[in-house]
């Protein structure tokens, strides 16, 4: 499924179960949430907390997954066709980063 996809399946799913968005302040409080659920994992899986016994069957995946769903429904709402944003950036980091990443001797 590609981005512009995902964000129909995402508005379908909103008007099937979801009765309406929203509004984009409760959005971009939710996936504040959801990035700290994502960063809790990250510290305590791969950083150096250690992790709690109840944090161990947490699913990065779901977590992740939770992330995306918010920043869908706010590109929604917004107007933003989001496929097209990415590719213009993804182009973009193509272009700017590509020798500064070779060139950065920390990466080696």
């Amino acid at each position: 499924m590609n981005i512009e996809n995902a964000q129909v399946a995402v508005d379908d799913w909103i008007k099937e179960h979801g009765v309406r968005y929203f509004n984009e302040l409760t959005n971009m409080a939710q996936l504040t949430e959801e990035v700290g659920e994502v960063a809790r994992i990250i510290a305590r899986r791969y950083g150096e907390q250690s992790e709690k016994e109840s944090d161990k069957n947490k699913d990065l995946g779901e977590e992740l997954a939770d992330v995306l769903f918010v920043v869908l429904c706010l590109a929604n709402q917004t107007g933003i066709d989001l496929q097209q944003a990415f590719d213009k950036k993804l182009d973009l980091k193509t272009k700017r980063d590509h020798d500064r990443h070779h060139s950065n001797k920390k990466l080696k």
